[in-house]
């Protein structure tokens, strides 16, 4: 296949991107042939040269960067497809048969390049529009699996405006976190991802700075109640039939798996696979994993994350990830290869998944 690999991104998460898409560049199956875009943290799409593919697969210490050059700006024209929606100066016409955004977090993760994909008729991998705007925003995620009747963890929704224009009720939300769930609390921001933002507060004052933290990440923060629990991970993949894998387990040496966990300290977090469950807990966690997944209507590919509360057993959703962690030691790739699809074959199966998914959407008509 002809398949562009995008990454970088206008995101908290842009440095992320780069990693995890080296890892799929060394990894994908050498018989492709493979162009790479790369997205500033402006915003800007800009064609690489094809050597540096060719660098990263022959040096294992090399990651992906951002060359800028204005004959290699890249355009995208609706409407165009497969063959003339993304042009730039230097080489013309750009065709591909598959996009995979290798894209964390805003701007690549939310719905936003889904949607001009869409528009320009361009055949990507994972979840559609709707789906991914759904998973990345955590309040709209927590509301449908409620909905369904699915295990998730207690939270209060605040939104930005709310302390200036309505103080009163800002300051009602912060009783009732703390009355409902005690501290310590939980803040992260609502539609971010990798931990940005993510803090632990133990009294009002640090609160308060929590989510004016959270609030530079986003428009609104959910506070959650602080489970002591062990963090368990799952792999699923798959558009009408969601398939998932062997379960892991995340258990970090920082006092919570935070950004530097993931993705800096590189003893931040020990990854336990197979978590060490019972079989029923397994059953039960994968079942719940498979149906959070396909109640929010995602493809492709997704990771459920769950909190198993080590006082009461209780199995609890904690949040899913669209475009997961592609890196060596994320856990993504490393369940589904446990689980017996290698790293090489996962990706293959992704881009034929996005394949599938763009052949049955374009079946479907749009006028009389």
């Amino acid at each position: 296949m002809k398949v562009i690999i995008m990454y970088g991104g206008k995101s908290g998460e842009h440095e992320v991107s780069l990693v995890s898409a080296t890892s799929v560049v060394r990894n994908i199956n050498p018989l492709h042939e493979i162009t790479l875009i790369g997205i500033t943290k402006k915003g800007l799409w800009y064609h690489q040269d094809p050597a540096l593919v060719k660098e990263i697969v022959s040096n294992k210490n090399a990651t992906l960067r951002i060359t800028e050059s204005p004959e290699q700006l890249v355009q995208v024209i609706p409407g165009g497809g497969k063959n003339l929606a993304i042009t730039c100066p230097a080489t013309g016409f750009i065709t591909t048969d598959i996009i995979f955004p290798v894209l964390h977090g805003t701007y690549g993760e939310d719905g936003f390049i889904q949607g001009l994909f869409e528009m320009a008729e361009l055949p990507y991998c994972g979840c559609g529009v709707m789906a991914s705007s759904l998973t990345m925003d955590k309040e709209k995620t927590k509301q449908v699996w409620a909905q369904e009747g699915l295990p998730i963890v207690p939270y209060v929704a605040i939104r930005k405006y709310m302390k200036n224009q309505f103080p009163e009720e800002y300051i009602q939300l912060l009783a009732k976190a703390e009355t409902e769930f005690g501290y310590p609390l939980f803040v992260k921001p609502c539609c971010a991802g990798s931990s940005v933002g993510a803090t632990k507060a133990r009294n009002r004052e640090e609160l308060e700075n929590s989510i004016e933290e959270a609030f530079l990440w986003d428009e609104k923060v959910l506070v959650e109640a602080f489970i002591s629990a062990r963090e368990i991970e799952c792999s699923v993949t798959g558009n009408e039939f969601p398939i998932s894998y062997v379960l892991g387990e995340i258990a970090p040496s920082h006092e919570f798996y935070d950004y530097e966990a993931k993705y800096t300290d590189p003893n931040g977090a020990k990854l336990i696979i197979p978590a060490s469950l019972s079989a029923p807990e397994r059953e039960k966690i994968k079942n719940i994993a498979e149906k959070a997944y396909a109640v929010l209507d995602c493809s492709g590919l997704s990771r459920v994350d769950f909190f198993l509360d080590k006082k009461t057993n209780e199995i609890l959703l904690n949040e899913i990830n669209s475009i997961p962690g592609f890196t060596s030691i994320s856990m993504f790739p490393k369940l589904c290869q446990e689980g017996g699809l290698a790293y090489t074959d996962l990706i293959d199966s992704v881009l034929q998944m996005g394949i599938d998914r763009y052949n049955s959407r374009r079946s479907l008509k749009t006028s009389r």
